[in-house]
């Protein structure tokens, strides 16, 4: 995949949903101070209306913005590999001795007396190593990649830089289903976090996921280089914070300017993905 074609791709969807957002804020429905006023007397006596302008269009950004990582990633991921989905049903069966096996480790996990450490491989070995009655599973991932050369196929559980522990409990668990499906339906399976606010995977020290992976050491967990140069293949990850950055220089002057109504100042040049 082409470096161009990773930028394209990257501006497109990002493109799109901004200005679908200032449409929405400019134009369908802007912020009109009257009618705060109106609306909010006591609020407009005691607050500037420049933070009730910036609430307004925080409710317009975030909701459209929800999905963003996957839709970063489907669209990296559709150029380098020829197909890729969000959201995407996989179907099969897993003996009823490997679902009791998944729960298991997942309890051990959960509960503080056992001081349960988890170690991928393995509690993967363990479940695998379960047999049975096969019972029909179908576990919706949040980013199915196929290659369309190699034929090779990959799940992602991908979540925001800072998951919840119930949110990573919930990944893991269909990352074990996946894998222990009796005919194999994915070649790889993936907990992806698609930004690392900490730097290095080595300082990456939030605590809630940790209960559930070895941050550090299990392989199937990617924090982003890792997820994005094996979505997109090597220098992705560089090309993809080099395209948000540009953009976000964009539409930063042109928030302050069009929304805003004022000049953007100094602080407008920080704040960008590293």
């Amino acid at each position: 995949m082409s470096k161009e074609g990773v930028s394209l791709a990257i501006k497109n969807v990002v493109s799109d949903m901004m200005d679908k957002v200032l449409e929405n804020v400019l134009i369908k429905n802007p912020f009109i101070v009257e009618q705060h006023h109106a609306s909010k007397p006591l609020y407009a006596a005691l607050v500037p209306d420049e933070i009730f302008k910036g609430s307004h269009f925080e409710r317009r950004f975030v909701t459209p913005f929800g999905g963003v990582w996957e839709k970063l990633a489907q669209v990296v991921a559709q150029e380098a590999h020829g197909f890729s989905a969000t959201q995407h049903n996989i179907s099969g069966q897993i003996s009823d001795e490997r679902l009791r096996r998944i729960q298991e480790t997942l309890n051990n996990l959960e509960n503080k007396k056992t001081k349960q450490k988890p170690s991928w491989q393995q509690e993967l070995d363990y479940v695998l190593a379960g047999d049975g009655e096969l019972i029909p599973v179908t576990v919706i991932c949040d980013l199915y990649i196929e290659n369309l050369v190699t034929n090779k196929k990959y799940a992602f559980e991908l979540k925001g830089p800072l998951p919840n522990s119930d949110q990573t409990k919930v990944s893991k668990e269909k990352l074990f289903k996946l894998l222990a499906m009796e005919i194999p339906q994915v070649d790889h399976a993936y907990f992806a976090l698609p930004y690392n606010p900490y730097g290095s995977k080595e300082s990456y020290t939030w605590s809630f996921p940790k209960r559930w992976f070895d941050m550090q050491h299990d392989d199937c967990v990617l924090i982003a280089e890792e997820f994005w140069n094996l979505i997109g293949g090597d220098g992705t990850y560089t090309n993809f914070i080099s395209e948000i950055n540009a953009l976000g220089s964009e539409y930063k002057e042109r928030i302050y300017r069009e929304f805003l109504g004022i000049e953007p100042p100094e602080s407008n040049k920080t704040g960008f993905l590293r």
